[in-house]
């Protein structure tokens, strides 16, 4: 068994909240926030959102995309959407 693997804690603390990640992204940090926040090896959780894609004929970019424009980006407090909501109602005051 390898030295540094037994020195790591079992258990990660769990991240407060849904967060996409700007370490181990791949395109705009959905995925790999995911696999922080569940706890599981980002790989998996894009196998999982590529093979959603195929199944359903292209839901998953859908999701994906909707997930970039929900999810509040790391060190941010809102989210890109609410971000647009913001300066659209400040610019119709």
């Amino acid at each position: 068994m390898n030295e540094d693997a037994m020195n790591e804690p079992a258990d990660t603390p769990h991240p407060n909240r849904l967060t996409r990640t700007r370490s181990g992204r791949m395109i705009t940090g959905v995925c790999s926030g995911a696999a922080a926040y569940f706890n599981v090896d980002p790989t998996l959780v894009r196998i999982v959102v590529a093979v959603l894609t195929v199944l359903t004929s292209g839901a998953g970019i859908l999701l994906y995309a909707a997930a970039t424009l929900i999810i509040p980006e790391e060190g941010k407090d809102v989210s890109i959407a609410q971000e647009l909501i913001d300066k659209q109602t400040n610019r119709n005051n």
